[in-house]
């Protein structure tokens, strides 16, 4: 259970935090400490070390606490978190993501990221990376005590025109929840800007495939 709460404190930290250059990662779990709060629900206190999969010695403590509400299925867990530690600048490479992708002729669309073989093509990691830090968005709003959700494959993904500041990607992800071994395909609308992070905008659950 520790390990599922941990897991939905640093999805919603990557989701917060991260972007095409900048994805966290769980590098060491320093302690956590569940506590049962009567008619509330059970609430877990988390020490930990999160490291950037780009740049793996770009490391931040963080204290965490994830609040599982009693009974009700439909709402989020409550996750407050402080970060000790500055995180490496991305702007350098946020900044060419952003010229590239604003400056191609058509827009952009692929399929199967990672592939069978778990490649991702060089030039479209930091798409990839931006499905990861977006699916944190999911994974938090859609966790329970009992599920631990994380992304397993970019089905499709389809970049959509916007006359204003912002990159949209169109994104159909597949989510695999590793209790009962549910795959679950997931469609999400992303927007992203340099200055304004990830935000997803809107999301919807698909019928799922074993």
């Amino acid at each position: 259970p520790a390990g599922r709460a941990v897991a939905v404190a640093v999805a919603l930290l990557r989701y917060r935090r991260g972007g095409p250059a900048r994805a966290l990662r769980l590098r060491e779990l320093r302690r956590a400490r569940p506590e049962d709060i009567k008619d509330v629900g059970c609430k877990y206190y988390l020490e930990l070390e999160l490291e950037d999969v780009l740049d793996k010695d770009s490391t931040v403590n963080c204290t965490a606490e994830v609040l599982y509400h009693l009974g009700n299925k439909n709402i989020a867990p409550d996750v407050q978190f402080t970060l000790e530690g500055e995180l490496k600048s991305t702007e350098e490479a946020d900044h060419v993501f952003y010229t590239r992708m604003r400056s191609l002729e058509k827009e952009l669309v692929a399929e199967n990221i990672p592939d069978s073989h778990g490649h991702v093509p060089p030039e479209l990691e930091p798409l990839h990376l931006l499905a990861w830090v977006a699916s944190g968005y999911l994974v938090w709003q859609n966790s329970t005590e009992n599920t631990q959700l994380q992304l397993a494959q970019i089905k499709h993904v389809k970049q959509v025109k916007r006359s204003d500041k912002y990159l949209q990607f169109d994104f159909v992800v597949l989510l695999h929840e590793k209790v009962s071994q549910e795959i679950i395909p997931w469609e999400m609308t992303v927007l992203w800007h340099p200055r304004d992070g990830v935000q997803v905008t809107r999301d919807s659950r698909q019928p799922g495939h074993a």
